[in-house]
């Protein structure tokens, strides 16, 4: 009854932000018979204010009072020139039934100055409607609320995608044939637009092969024979856990692999030792995206570097340091990434939990019951019985062969693709080279942004690499050994071996769900530009040691709010950058200051991201955790949020008082040093003994 209140609730409130937002967009709905023949003899470039949408007989018009000349006007993030005549300057927008959304900024004041419309035309007539962007916020906030109240993920996404799609439709309800448009559109648009991204399609065939490998491993007796050689060094929950802490680290080149393969594969130590399915979540997530954000060699780093170079090419300033050398040199403060790996150690070894963690981890070793759910019934959906066959020797090797592979063929993957890249680099540049890896490499310093040093090429390498194809072998190539393996030693012949691997494609497809749902309210979100909404809010922003603090909470806010670090970052790197630097300049502050403050703000960004990213019940890594551990979703996000935000708490501080010091490696090492101190008392004072 409860549930059905808050249904209602929801469909009264955008009843009302229908009825507020008509308010607001009616001094933008005007009607005018024609535009002006006025013809200016002298266009200039001239700046307008009170910038409204209104129709003109057949044409969607801008109008400014008394506006004559030349304005740059921004449209859906392109720049365009439009002419004023008297007020009025004709948008050219060739406006359908069905309409479109109409993003617009301009500079007023040297502030920037932004509205949302959605334009449409029905029998002639234009409707023009203004939405406050401040709704923006609400499909993902939707979402998450619907979420932790409904304790299920697939209809709370498709809720908060709705949403959006109801709003970026232009908040109609003045006919059922809209609202019902807006609901078809989860699927017709969003989903599809989700599952027509090469980066989404990588990422789900990826996951599925090594769904489909994890199974073979795990029937062929592989997995089961890790288990048997691990357990002469797991001995207890303390050091088994702390194997899966290890494993985390050494698999560090990339996020989900690291996440799939360690999941999957301590899931049956960890429940040997009755260690609860949140703890082993919360590791295997900790560890994943923390390492992919500060390794050298990862799939990240092409992405980091990328929007690094973008946001310094706005300065046009000449720092004499390449992309990834700025990267490397922003890593002292990068507290979020670095302490959360260090807390997790404090966590293992101090035996001490607190909140949700403490009592999952209370349950599991009072009762046995690894997972929350009373009996099995009442579990989610998930892996099937995936023990050995019947005979099956449980030979290591059968499991880390196929792993090994997936580990070797990703990082050759991400040094053939950048190879290849860097040489259609060096062709177009007009440098000639063979196209073998001994003549890219010794040429590689001749690009711009590249020195001869070591990492500068590995940093150009890696960063020109596509590390979704990178994936797509790795996996490809681990499961055909694993293939290989179980059929060369008549373990299992061909169709079992395929039925077992279909089997494990089908144990991903609860996630696959999730991520495609969570993927559509990503572009609902990009759609109705909620990061820009967002970071509006930063623009009035003076104190340049401030700035790295608010800049935190925003890329996290951002990050949880859209599900994804990755697009926080490059939402977020191009407004950062140079907003931290301006600061600095208007405020006098010295050249040194100043870049340790903008290389505080890069790290600041992409930790901030990974931060919001764990918090988040809509995070592709943390859907994909959930998965590999068989860990409830939403118990895993409820007990790994109040160790997240500990340690972003702890995090926002160091941000804020390590450039406020001075900046430096040192400061930041003191900072750490004290945030360790703490960690230490806080789980020794707040944290409760969990008994082996």
């Amino acid at each position: 009854m409860q549930k059905s209140f808050l249904l209602v609730f929801i469909l009264s409130g955008l009843l009302y932000i229908n009825n507020l937002s008509a308010q607001d967009s009616t001094s933008t709905i005007q009607l005018i018979d024609s535009l002006p023949s006025t013809v200016v003899q002298e266009v200039q470039n001239i700046e307008i204010a009170n910038l409204s949408i209104v129709h003109a007989g057949d044409d969607v018009v801008f109008n400014s009072v008394g506006a004559n000349g030349k304005v740059e006007i921004n449209v859906n993030g392109e720049a365009q020139e439009f002419l004023f005549e008297d007020g009025y300057a004709n948008t050219g927008w060739d406006v359908d039934e069905g309409g479109g959304l109409k993003y617009v900024s301009y500079q007023l004041d040297k502030e920037k100055q932004h509205a949302l419309y959605h334009v449409s035309k029905t029998d002639g007539v234009h409707r023009i409607k203004s939405i406050p962007l401040w709704l923006s916020i609400i499909p993902p906030l939707l979402a998450i609320f619907l979420a932790l109240i409904f304790k299920e993920v697939n209809v709370s996404l498709f809720m908060g995608i709705w949403s959006g799609a109801f709003i970026a439709g232009g908040l109609r309800l003045d006919g059922i044939y809209y609202i019902l448009k807006s609901f078809f559109n989860v699927v017709e648009k969003y989903i599809i637009s989700a599952l027509s991204d090469g980066g989404h399609l990588s990422v789900i065939i990826f996951s599925l092969l090594i769904g489909g490998m994890v199974a073979i491993i795990s029937k062929n007796g592989g997995m089961a024979g890790v288990v048997k050689s691990l357990s002469r060094y797991a001995r207890s929950p303390v050091s088994s856990q702390f194997i899966t802490w290890v494993l985390g680290i050494a698999i560090f080149f990339d996020d989900y692999a690291n996440t799939l393969i360690v999941g999957n594969t301590m899931r049956p130590v960890t429940d040997k030792f009755k260690i609860s399915r949140e703890k082993l979540a919360y590791i295997v997530d900790s560890t994943a995206a923390p390492v992919a954000a500060v390794a050298f060699i990862t799939t990240w780093i092409g992405a980091e570097l990328g929007y690094i170079d973008d946001g310094l090419a706005l300065l046009e300033l000449d720092t004499g340091m390449t992309p990834y050398a700025v990267f490397l040199a922003s890593l002292k403060y990068s507290f979020y990434p670095i302490l959360t790996l260090i807390f997790i150690l404090f966590v293992i070894f101090t035996k001490r939990d607190f909140g949700g963690m403490y009592n999952a981890e209370m349950r599991a070793r009072t009762t046995g019951r690894v997972s929350p759910a009373m009996t099995e019934s009442e579990d989610e959906p998930d892996m099937e019985d995936l023990s050995p066959v019947k005979n099956a020797p449980l030979k290591w090797y059968n499991a880390v062969l196929p792993v090994m592979t997936v580990i070797f063929m990703t990082i050759f993957g991400l040094v053939d693709t950048g190879m290849q890249s860097v040489f259609g680099s060096l062709a177009d540049a007009g440098i000639a080279v063979n196209n073998s890896y001994g003549e890219i490499w010794s040429n590689m310093h001749l690009l711009e942004n590249t020195n001869s040093g070591f990492f500068s090429k590995l940093g150009t390498l890696i960063g020109s690499s596509d590390s979704y194809v990178a994936l797509l072998w790795a996996s490809t190539s681990g499961l055909v050994v694993a293939i290989a393996l179980t059929i060369g030693s008549r373990i299992m012949n061909l169709f079992d071996t395929m039925h077992w691997m279909v089997t494990g494609i089908k144990t991903m497809l609860p996630a696959i769900i999730i991520l495609t749902l969570a993927w559509a309210l990503a572009i609902t979100t990009k759609e109705l530009h909620t990061a820009d909404f967002l970071s509006s809010a930063l623009q009035d922003t003076i104190n340049p040691y401030v700035f790295p603090m608010i800049i935190f909470v925003l890329a996290a806010f951002t990050a949880f709010s859209t599900g994804s670090s990755w697009s926080t970052m490059a939402i977020l790197y191009p407004i950062a950058i140079p907003t931290s630097y301006a600061i600095s300049q208007a405020n006098g502050l010295d050249p040194a200051i100043t870049m340790e403050l903008m290389l505080n703000v890069i790290a600041t960004v992409l930790g901030a991201s990974v931060l919001g990213d764990h918090c988040s019940p809509i995070s592709d890594t943390t859907i994909l955790s959930s998965l590999a551990t068989d860990c409830n979703h939403l118990d895993h996000v409820r007990t790994q949020m109040p160790y997240a935000l500990l340690v972003g708490s702890v995090s926002l501080i160091c941000v804020g008082l390590s450039t406020f010091l001075g900046g430096g490696i040192l400061i930041s090492l003191v900072l750490a040093l004290i945030s360790v101190g703490f960690f230490y008392f806080f789980l020794k004072t707040m944290g409760k003994p969990v008994p082996e």
